[in-house]
This record gives structure tokens, C-alpha cells and sequence, in this order.
């Protein structure tokens, strides 16, 4: 999604032939034209790009941000993916985790997020408590936020500056972390 010396490789090959390079555009192929120059501008900065996410989400950005560095040469602290629950939560559930408001913006302080940093939000829902919060107290600093999300006018959208919601319907099973 962005377009710079550093990261350029990550624009050339979309992993998910959503977006397109048009010039400083980019097209979302569900929605319509975006302007991505803030986050070119934040990355050509010395910032990086922030995955967050709870659960499944969570592991998909970490996964996203793992495959950054051998597959378009990109610095390993270029791209950095968190979940709630830490490095633990990637291969066991830990629970209550993304029920913390303060939880997902102590872990990007723990990185020395600033305000040349950008945080997308993965979801399906886009209410988990753990990065709503985060994603709000970004904006009350002034650090760039987006997410991709399955649902329309979720609370995570209504904290982004660059919301991509894909709406595919309900989920399937839901509240998986109260149900026992």
C-alpha cells in the first residue's frame, strides 16, 4: 500500500490483487480511488507499518508481516505484526487478552510508535476492545491508522483515516471466546 525507496517492492506485488498502483493512487477495487502520499509520506520518514489485531486476525497480520522480508527485501522492522496476547497468543489462544482498551496501545509503545508510524487494524468484526483502543489513542496522537475489515461502520472504522471494509456477511461462528 505504499509507495518509497524502502518499500517500493511491497506495492510492485499485491498479495491480495485488492489495490493497484495507479501513479500516487491507488485503487480499491470495492470502493473507489484512495490517496495513500500520507503513508508513502510517513514510510519515506523512517516510519513503519504496524499490523494489529486480536485472535485469528491478529495471526494473519503477523504472518503478512513475516513474509515481508524475503519476499519483496524489505528491512525485518519495516513491517511488524502484534497480537493481543503477545508472541504466546500466535500459537495458543490467551484468553481476555483483547478485552483491554490499554492493552494494544501499551504493546506499540513498547515498539516507540510515533507519529511517522502507521497502524492497520485486521478484522472481521472490527469491535475487539484491544485494538479499538489502540486505534483511538493513535488518532488522539497522531499517528496514521487504517484497517480491513468485514463489516460495515464497525467501531475500528470509525478510528481509521483509511478504512477498507469488505463486506462478506455474517460470520459463521461468533463470540468463539465465550464459548465453552
Amino acid at each position: 500500500l505504499i509507495s518509497c525507496d524502502r518499500a517500493e517492492p511491497l506495492v510492485k506485488k499485491s498479495k491480495t490483487g485488492i489495490c493497484h498502483k495507479a501513479g500516487t493512487r491507488y485503487y480499491d477495487q470495492t470502493k473507489h480511488f484512495k490517496n495513500f502520499s500520507s503513508i508513502e509520506d510517513c514510510i519515506k520518514s523512517g516510519g513503519r507499518l504496524f499490523y494489529i489485531g486480536a485472535g485469528t486476525s491478529g495471526r494473519l497480520g503477523i504472518v503478512d508481516a513475516s513474509e515481508c522480508p524475503p519476499t519483496f527485501g524489505v528491512d525485518n522492522n519495516l513491517v511488524i505484526g502484534l497480537i493481543a496476547g503477545g508472541d504466546s497468543a500466535i500459537r495458543k489462544a490467551v484468553e481476555f487478552a483483547e478485552d483491554s482498551l490499554e492493552l494494544g496501545w501499551k504493546n506499540l509503545l513498547a515498539h516507540q510508535i510515533n507519529t511517522n508510524d502507521v497502524v492497520i487494524r485486521i478484522a472481521a468484526s472490527g469491535s475487539t476492545p484491544y485494538v479499538v483502543g489502540a486505534l483511538k489513542k493513535c488518532q488522539e496522537e497522531g499517528i496514521i491508522t487504517g484497517c480491513i475489515v468485514c463489516n460495515s461502520n464497525s467501531a475500528v472504522s470509525s478510528f481509521s483515516d483509511f478504512p477498507i471494509e469488505i463486506i462478506v456477511g455474517p460470520e459463521f461462528v461468533t463470540g468463539s471466546t465465550r464459548m465453552k
